[in-house]
Order: C-alpha cells, then structure tokens, then sequence
C-alpha cells in the first residue's frame, strides 16, 4: 500500500498528538510519585491504530480518509513490526535507552514512517 503524501501528513499529526500525550502523562505520573510501566512497540502501534479508528469516525470524510485506511494500516502495521521492533531496540541500545512511552512513540512513529515512505524502493 503506497500513502500519499496527504495521508503520511495526517499519520504524522495524529503521532505529535500521541507522543505529546504520553509527554503529559508522564509529567503528572511524575507529579503524583508514580513510576511508569514498561512500553513497548507494539503497544504504540496498537495506540495509533486506536487513535485512526476514532478518528475515521469522527471526522474520516472531512479529511480525506479513505474508508479502508485503518485496515490497510492494520496490515501495513502488521507487516512493519519486525522492522520497527528491531530498529527501536537497536536505536535504545546504541544511544540513550528507550524507557518512556513517549520516546518510544516518538522512535516507533519514525520508524513507521520510514517503512512508509521507502515501501516499494
């Protein structure tokens, strides 16, 4: 499945709004003393295919979402996961460990995109 460039600017709005999510969930975990559970790669896929599901109810039409976009995502998700699991645990190892949900939203949602955009080279 090839996206246009549209639909990748749409993915990567609705990734700033979860990885900015996960900034201000920590920060009031961290308020409250509490110390955040493990998060994984697949959970911040599940999460945004979460998000994509609401937001194709709420408002697919107005911005152009296909009506087989989260299915299509779902597979190409399903394809990538090896891909994004290896890279994200090879970026944690080689620099600063990957421990927040936020920062591995942030390096799965790049990761992603990256699959996305180089599909088909």
């Amino acid at each position: 499945m090839k996206l246009t460039g549209h639909l990748i600017g749409l993915l990567k709005g609705y990734m700033r709004d979860l990885v900015e999510q996960a900034r201000q969930e920590a920060d009031t975990q961290q308020s409250f003393g509490f110390t955040p559970a493990p998060y994984r790669p697949d959970q911040a896929i599940s999460d945004l295919l979460a998000i994509l599901d609401d937001r194709i109810e709420s408002e697919g039409v107005q911005v152009g979402l296909p009506e087989r976009f989260l299915h299509d995502m779902w597979t190409l998700c399903n394809e990538a996961q090896v891909h994004i699991t290896d890279h994200v645990w090879l970026e944690s190892s080689a620099g600063e460990p990957v421990h927040s949900k936020a920062r591995t939203r942030e390096l799965t949602y790049r990761v992603l995109i990256d699959y996305i955009e180089h599909q088909g080279d």
